[in-house]
């Protein structure tokens, strides 16, 4: 078995409005495996957001422990705290979280800007290489506004990679992209978790998990499945079936 990047022990988190208490989180244990892709699942106020923060470093539990990649997460300061989101977490976002007036390369470049561990002599190269990495070796120039919407989730998917975290954490990444293009940016994710990368991804829609390896589904802040994805998708023959259909269409 390989070696757990991900575990949580009775997470618990509330969240306090005057003198309501609501639990958001009820007792989460959970445990990701280097080099899964796994995909949390659940509706709007089942906890899948708030598990998500946390797992990212954005929220700290009310109690029970977070252990990433060794490190016992909700133990740490604020600047620490900072420095492991930066160093092992690569995030991916639903509206890209690109800067409109900087280039793609210098966005992948940004969170070598931010990382305080280690001096890059050469982000640029690192930066084209990441770029490379996920077909963009061709759009090192240009901006946001003249990407298409799976270009630019591609540049985020290249600066998430840019630090080598020890997870992706990609919150609905598909959720501002047409069928096509989500199926591209699913066949990244998947070619990525095939050379070894942990993939976590967080979305409401079940064709889209059906691409992870393996379904967490969260409701009322537990967990209330976690199984192995049979009859798992393939992003790549999709994509062909997707474009072969494309091409026949009179």
């Amino acid at each position: 078995m390989a070696e757990i990047i991900i575990e949580t022990k009775n997470l618990i988190k509330d969240y306090h409005t005057g003198d309501i208490t609501v639990r958001a989180l009820n007792g989460i244990n959970l445990d990701i495996h280097k080099g899964e892709f796994a995909a949390i699942m659940g509706a709007s106020g089942s906890g899948k957001s708030t598990l998500m923060n946390i797992l990212g470093c954005l929220d700290v539990p009310t109690s029970g422990d977070y252990f990433l990649d060794g490190v016992h997460v909700n133990k740490l300061s604020k600047n620490e705290l900072a420095d492991v989101r930066n160093l092992k977490i690569g995030f991916v976002f639903q509206g890209f979280n690109l800067l409109a007036r900087t280039s793609a390369l210098e966005n992948v470049e940004m969170p070598l800007l931010y990382n305080r561990a280690v001096h890059y002599p050469n982000p640029a190269k690192l930066a084209k290489e990441a770029l490379e990495r996920v077909g963009l070796g061709d759009r090192l120039d240009h901006h946001p506004n003249q990407l298409s919407g799976g270009q630019q989730q591609r540049v985020a998917i290249a600066r998430s990679l840019i630090n080598n975290p020890s997870v992706i954490l990609a919150d609905e990444p598909t959720g501002n992209l047409d069928t096509r293009t989500s199926i591209e940016v699913l066949s990244i994710f998947q070619e990525l978790n095939n050379q070894g990368i942990t993939v976590l991804l967080i979305t409401h829609e079940q064709d889209i998990a059906k691409y992870a390896q393996r379904n967490i589904v969260v409701r009322d802040g537990l967990i209330q499945k976690d199984y192995t994805v049979e009859d798992r998708y393939n992003a790549v023959e999709d994509l062909a079936n997707f474009k072969t259909q494309t091409v026949e269409e009179p």
